[in-house]
């Protein structure tokens, strides 16, 4: 009887850690992960099982639009662009679902930025190329080449102090970023979520550096003055741009944004036809659900799908 005991409880360990190797290496992304820790928009990685592929959907023209940590299943007619953080051992196949959904993507490669931080909380380029470097092996060429992957998204917020012990990343560690990344992945585009005003501050010429991002909040007052000095300012700087809404903390006082208030601004956004890319922060499924945001979600993808078609390389 003892041994038939320990049998079965041996048993079931081993049937205990096979369940976590499993869990672990097919996760999408990892939920503790975040890609920031930003007071704005802490983003946050997702586990998110493959969807099927079988709907083989076509990107239907436009603009790329959609949210943060979009899961695969989520990714169709209405949302078709996103942004993700996916392990590399899940890459190949979570990038091949989001292509059969007609999907195109910004990946971040680098993850949480306490991966690349020194002991003081400062940003560490050596430590940010070591997590980058986790995805050498990893062949996703034919992604890059078919513009599935939006472009390598090299860090969040440089700009803010806060994330960086006080000390901003500026634009010229930036664009050494993008030299790094366009070293391994020549014709992936690199975008940093950080508006082009800050860019021309703090470094350039980019030639590595291919596109900035200008997420509207309602304390940088009107949407549509917003986007233009955007656009002027990327322009000078030769830079891409991406935009969107910050749909979780970007109303009055930091409040979630209203149905109303994401048709109006992001139309006003949309109405520039410089953009190359339209993705919010960020996914909220019971909220997004609700008919009112459904519908405002409806008409900015109606639009974003009205642009000219573009990369976001610069």
């Amino acid at each position: 009887m003892t041994y038939t005991f320990d049998f079965v409880r041996r048993a079931a360990r081993l049937r205990a850690l096979m369940l976590v190797a499993v869990a672990t290496t097919f996760s999408a992304c990892d939920a503790t992960d975040r890609l920031t820790s930003a007071s704005e928009d802490p983003a946050t990685e997702t586990v998110d099982p493959v969807g099927p592929a079988s709907l083989a959907l076509s990107f239907r023209g436009g603009i790329p639009m959609g949210h943060f940590t979009l899961p695969t299943t989520q990714f169709g007619s209405l949302y078709n662009g996103g942004l993700r953080n996916i392990w590399p051992s899940a890459l190949i196949a979570e990038l091949s679902a989001i292509r059969a959904r007609g999907g195109k993507v910004v990946l971040m490669f680098a993850g949480n930025e306490r991966h690349y931080k020194d002991g003081s909380n400062h940003f560490s380029l050596t430590k940010w190329k070591e997590r980058v470097n986790r995805f050498r092996g990893v062949n996703f060429s034919s992604f890059v080449n078919d513009g599935t992957i939006i472009a390598h998204y090299l860090i969040d917020e440089p700009n803010d102090p806060y994330n960086w012990g006080g000390r901003p990343v500026s634009g010229s560690t930036v664009e050494e970023m993008a030299r790094y990344s366009k070293q391994l992945w020549p014709g992936m585009p690199t975008v940093v979520r950080a508006e082009p005003g800050y860019m021309l501050k703090t470094g350039g010429s980019y030639r590595y550096l291919n596109a900035a991002w200008a997420q509207y909040v309602t304390r940088k007052g009107n949407p549509g003055d917003y986007i233009r000095r955007n656009v002027s300012d990327a322009q000078r700087a030769g830079l891409a741009l991406v935009t969107g809404l910050n749909i979780s903390k970007g109303g009055p006082n930091g409040s979630r944004m209203s149905a109303s208030l994401i048709k109006s601004a992001g139309t006003a956004l949309l109405g520039s036809s410089y953009p190359c890319a339209f993705i919010s922060w960020q996914y909220e499924g019971s909220y997004l659900s609700t008919s009112a945001v459904k519908e405002a979600m409806s008409i900015l993808r109606n639009k974003a799908q009205s642009r000219a078609t573009k990369s976001c390389r610069g």
